[in-house]
C-alpha cells in the first residue's frame, strides 16, 4: 500500500509491472460469457465444406474454424467492421482468445465472409439449429413466420424504374413510326416499303430504319426538325435502347433497383415515429422462429409478403429434409397458391386472410349486408346459390386468372335470373341487370378451414404466440443488433451477413438461458 501526506491509502499500480507467467487469456473471462458459447459450438460443427473453397496452393492460411468463431462473436457483439474486428483481436480479450493470439487483417476477414462463405453460410446455420434443437432449445417442427424490410447499402436517390425504362423505350418506337409516316407520305416511292410497325425496336432495328429514310428522302425537300431529328435518333437512340435493354435485364420481375446495389428494390419502409412510408433501397426479409430462436431465414427482392411464402418454405426443406408441422402467419400470406402449397406440403397452417378479424367482429355479423357472399346460401348438389329472396343463381362459366408467379385460379361465375323490381336490389347491389357474382370455390375453402383452425383454442393460442415470439427477433435484430442498414453490397454477401446476424442471435439466446 502506498500512503500519502493526506492519509489515503490507495493499491499498489504499476502498469510496467513484469509478471512471472503471462496469463492464460481463458482465465480472464468468466465461465459463463457468451464467447465460451460461440467457442463451443463452432467447435463441434462440421465446417468441412469450407475447407473445399480453399486451394492446397501458395502459402499457409488461417483456420477456417478460427476466422469463423470471429465474425459470429463479432456479429454478437454488433462488431460488423472488418477493419474494427481486426483491431478487435489485437486489443479485445475475448476476440484474443478466440484467435489464439492471431492476428489476420481486415483483408483475410472479408475475403472469408464475402468469400469463403458465399456457398455454405446456411449449411452452418442449420446445424447450429439442429444441435440447439438437439438440446431441446427449440422446436423446429413448430413454426411462426413474418417479414421485415431491411434498408441496403445503397444510394437512396440513384435509382433505375421499371415504369420509366418502359416509357422511354414507347417513346422512342413511337417516334421512330412518326418518322417513317413521314418519309412513306414524302418519298412514298423511293422509300418503296410497306407500311411498318414499329413495337419494342432493337438498336440495330433503328440503325436500319433511319438509314432507309434517310436514303428515301434523299434529294427531297425536308422539314429541318426531321433532318435534326434523324440525326439525333442515329446517334442517341441505338445506345439509349440497349441501356434500356441492359436496365430491364437486371430488373427481371422487379419495379426498380438502386443503381449502387442491384439487387436491392425500392420498398417502402416505416421507420420514423410517425410510421410514414419511405422509399428505400432494401430486401425482404423472412424469418420463422421458435422461442425465440430463428429456424429459418430468406431474403427477397420483392416487397410483397404473399409470394415469399413458398420459396421460404423450400429452403426450410432444403435444410432440414423435411417441411414444418405448423405453420403460423398473418394476413399477409394468406393466398389461395400458399394455402395450396401448404396443404400439398402437409403442413398444418395457421395462416389468416384478408377480412378474417373483420368478420369476428360482432358489429360486422349484426350488420351484414345482401350482397356479402357469406349470406348466400350454397346449393353444393346442384352448384348454385339462393339469394335471400329464394331465388337460385345458375352457373353460367369459368373464368381463369393466372397471378404473377404463374398460379392459376378458377372463378366461378353465377347469375341471378329475376333481379328487375326485387325489393332487395338495392342492399344487393346488381348494377344494371341480374346480379352476377364470381366464386373462387378453392380459396372459399381454404379460407373456412383456415377460420376453423385460427378460432379453435390451439389457433387463438398460436396466433398470440405469433406475435411474441417473431416480432420481438425482429426488434432485438433492428434496435439492439443495429440491423436497420445491411453493410454488405450485393445479394449473395448480403444473405451471407444475415446468416451471420441469425447465428450470433441463436446463440447468445442460448448464452441467455445458461446464464
Amino acid at each position: 500500500m502506498q500512503k500519502q501526506d493526506s492519509n489515503i491509502v490507495f493499491k499498489d499500480y504499476d502498469h510496467n509491472q513484469l509478471m512471472l507467467l503471462p496469463h492464460n487469456l481463458g482465465d480472464l473471462l468468466p465461465s459463463e460469457h457468451p464467447v465460451r458459447v460461440v467457442s463451443t459450438v463452432v467447435d463441434k460443427i462440421n465446417i468441412q465444406p469450407i475447407f473445399s473453397q480453399y486451394s492446397n496452393m501458395g502459402a499457409s492460411s488461417y483456420h477456417p474454424r478460427m476466422l469463423l468463431k470471429v465474425l459470429i462473436y463479432g456479429y454478437l457483439e454488433n462488431c460488423y467492421s472488418s477493419r474494427k474486428l481486426e483491431k478487435a483481436v489485437r486489443e479485445n480479450i475475448g476476440f484474443m482468445w478466440l484467435s489464439g493470439m492471431q492476428r489476420p487483417d481486415h483483408n483475410t476477414i472479408n475475403r472469408f465472409r464475402g468469400e469463403k462463405l458465399r456457398e455454405v453460410i446456411r449449411e452452418i446455420f442449420s446445424q447450429v439449429v439442429l444441435m440447439l434443437y438437439d438440446e431441446g432449445l427449440l422446436d423446429i417442427k413448430d413454426v411462426y413466420t413474418d417479414g421485415t424490410k431491411i434498408e441496403a447499402n445503397a444510394n437512396r436517390y440513384t435509382f433505375v424504374w421499371g415504369k420509366a425504362v418502359k416509357k422511354s423505350r414507347e417513346r422512342i418506337a413511337k417516334q421512330l413510326q412518326e418518322l417513317w409516316d413521314y418519309a412513306a407520305e414524302t418519298a412514298k416511292e423511293e422509300l418503296g416499303q410497306p407500311e411498318e410497325k414499329f413495337e419494342n425496336p432493337s438498336p440495330q432495328k433503328v440503325l436500319e430504319t433511319v438509314e432507309k429514310i434517310n436514303t428515301a428522302l434523299q434529294g427531297k425537300e425536308v422539314d429541318p426538325k426531321v433532318r435534326q431529328k434523324l440525326r439525333y435518333a442515329e446517334k442517341n437512340w441505338p445506345g439509349k435502347l440497349a441501356e434500356y435493354e441492359q436496365k430491364e435485364e437486371t430488373l427481371q420481375e422487379r419495379n426498380s433497383y438502386s443503381k449502387t446495389d442491384e439487387d436491392a428494390t425500392f420498398m417502402r419502409m416505416k421507420e420514423d415515429h410517425m410510421k410514414n412510408g419511405q422509399l428505400k433501397p432494401g430486401y425482404n426479409l423472412q424469418l420463422s422462429t421458435h422461442g425465440h430462436f430463428v429456424v429459418n431465414y430468406t431474403l427477397h427482392q420483392k416487397p410483397n409478403d404473399t409470394t415469399t411464402l413458398i420459396p421460404h418454405m423450400n429452403a426450410y426443406r432444403q435444410m432440414y429434409g423435411a417441411y414444418p408441422e405448423t405453420l403460423t402467419a398473418d394476413a399477409g400470406y394468406g393466398s389461395e397458391e400458399n394455402y395450396a402449397a401448404l396443404e400439398q406440403n402437409g403442413t398444418s397452417a395457421y395462416v389468416k386472410y384478408n377480412y378474417f378479424h373483420k368478420e369476428l367482429r360482432e358489429e360486422n355479423r349484426k350488420n351484414r349486408e345482401y350482397r356479402l357472399l357469406e349470406n348466400l346460401y350454397y346449393d353444393s348438389q346442384k352448384d348454385r346459390y339462393i339469394c335471400p329472396m329464394g331465388q337460385p343463381m345458375e352457373r353460367n362459366g369459368t373464368r381463369t386468372r393466372t397471378t404473377a408467379t404463374g398460379y392459376k385460379q378458377e372463378y366461378a361465375r353465377y347469375t341471378a335470373s329475376k333481379c328487375v323490381g326485387c325489393p332487395l336490389a338495392a342492399s344487393c347491389r346488381p348494377g344494371k341487370g341480374n346480379k352476377t357474382i364470381e366464386v373462387n370455390r378453392a380459396l372459399e375453402r381454404y379460407k373456412s378451414e383456415a377460420k376453423q383452425k385460427l378460432t379453435s383454442p390451439e389457433g387463438i393460442q398460436k396466433r398470440k404466440q405469433r406475435a411474441t415470439d417473431v416480432e420481438p427477433v425482429f426488434g432485438h435484430l433492428k434496435q439492439n443488433k443495429g440491423m436497420k442498414r445491411y453493410v454488405l453490397r450485393g445479394l449473395e454477401k448480403v444473405e451471407i451477413e444475415t446468416g451471420l446476424h441469425a447465428i450470433a442471435h441463436n446463440l447468445s439466446r442460448k448464452a441467455a438461458k445458461a446464464a
